[in-house]
């Protein structure tokens, strides 16, 4: 299948066959390897990326059903100019990641959690986070970042409405 995909503001074309996960897409055939492959199965959200700006598992999504809609991954969150999103920053001042193998699914879903309006209390935030999992248990980390960027980008959602 021949199909236009909107990746991270730039239109990628490609040739898949109708059974090419959206995660195959991006790591093999754009070289998009800021998303991770973890269980492949949809469990561990590693592999989190926005779809329309919602949040969905590359590896249940197919590519075809990804064609004309916009899609953000990881390398997508920075500005053009290289400064970071406010979630990349505050994981970096809370070193919210070991290993760091999860921590772009990880940053991906905490964006979406925090535009969702659930990033409320640490409570919400570990609910609305709990696809994400994190083998290196960096999760206090991961919460304060969370509710540190939630607050630094409220301004902005705010200003947004």
């Amino acid at each position: 299948m021949d199909l236009r995909l909107l990746i991270n503001g730039a239109e990628h074309r490609l040739d898949v066959e109708p059974r090419v996960t959206l995660l195959d897409a991006l790591r093999e055939r754009l070289q998009l390897t800021g998303t991770k492959k973890g269980c492949d199965q949809g469990q561990c959200g590693a592999c989190t990326v926005h779809l329309d700006g919602r949040r969905v598992l590359a590896c249940l999504t197919l590519a075809v059903q990804a064609e004309g809609r916009e899609v953000t991954t990881v390398e997508g969150l920075a500005e053009a100019d290289g400064t970071l999103h406010p979630v990349q920053r505050a994981f970096i001042r809370h070193d919210a990641f070991q290993c760091g193998y999860c921590t772009p699914g990880q940053i991906m879903s905490a964006v979406a959690c925090i535009e969702e309006g659930h990033a409320t209390d640490d409570h919400s935030i570990r609910e609305f986070m709990s696809g994400n999992l994190c083998r290196c248990g960096a999760y206090p980390h991961i919460v304060a970042a969370v509710r540190e960027a939630a607050a630094e980008m409220a301004p902005m959602r705010e200003a947004a409405e």
